[in-house]
C-alpha cells in the first residue's frame, strides 16, 4: 500500500516543489501555492473513485462490493484505500482508467489550460493527467498486456502492444506541455 501511495504522491510532490520554487522566485502569492497543493492532492486520488463506482453501481452484488459497502458505512477510509489498491488488478473495465476518458481529459485540459488561470482547477487537471500516466507507465513496464486490457477495455480492436510506447510518449509530452502552461499561468 505504501509503495503504491508513494508512486502517486512522489511525482505530485516533485511537481509541487518545482512549481512552488519557480513561483517563489517570481513572487507569486502564497495563496496560489496553497491552491496548487490542494489541486495536486485532490487530483492524485480523484481517479480512484472509479473503483467505488465499479463496486457500488457496476457490480454491487459481489462479495467484494458488500465488503466495500461495509467499510464505507464504518467510514474506515484507510481500509477503503487498501481495498482499492488490492482490487486494482481485477478491475480492468473502469470508467476513468480508459483511453477514451484520457483523450477527453486531455481535450478538456487543453481548453481549461488555454482559457483559465484558476490554479486549483489547473493543478487538479494536471494531477489527474499525471495519475493516469503513472498507472500506464507502471503497467507498461510491469505487464504491457494488462495495460492494453484496461486502457482499451470494452473495445473490440485494441492498440497493438508495439504502439503502446508511442501512445505513452504522446501523453507524456502533453503532460509536460500542461505543466509548462501551469507554471506560465502565474509568471
Amino acid at each position: 500500500m505504501k509503495k503504491d501511495l508513494l508512486f502517486h504522491l512522489l511525482p505530485s510532490a516533485i511537481v509541487f516543489v518545482t512549481v512552488s520554487l519557480i513561483w517563489v522566485i517570481f513572487r507569486v502569492p502564497n495563496l496560489e501555492i496553497i491552491y496548487l497543493f490542494t489541486g495536486l492532492l485532490l487530483g492524485t486520488f480523484f481517479l480512484d473513485i472509479d473503483h467505488i463506482i465499479y463496486w457500488f453501481y457496476r457490480k454491487p452484488n459481489t462479495d467484494e462490493s458488500r465488503i466495500v459497502q461495509a467499510v464505507v458505512e464504518k467510514k474506515d477510509f484507510k481500509s477503503l484505500y487498501r481495498l482499492i489498491k488490492a482490487a486494482r488488478r481485477s478491475h480492468d473495465n473502469l470508467i476513468f482508467h480508459h483511453y477514451f476518458f484520457q483523450i477527453g481529459l486531455t481535450l478538456i485540459s487543453f481548453f481549461i489550460f488555454s482559457s483559465s488561470s484558476n490554479i486549483l482547477i489547473l493543478s487538479f487537471l494536471l494531477s489527474m493527467n499525471l495519475h493516469l500516466l503513472i498507472d500506464e507507465i507502471k503497467d507498461y513496464f510491469n505487464n504491457p498486456k494488462f495495460l492494453q486490457d484496461w486502457l482499451f477495455a470494452r473495445e473490440e480492436k485494441q492498440l497493438p502492444l508495439k504502439f503502446l510506447k508511442n501512445y505513452l510518449t504522446v501523453f507524456i509530452i502533453l503532460f509536460f506541455i500542461f505543466l509548462f502552461l501551469l507554471v506560465k499561468s502565474k509568471t
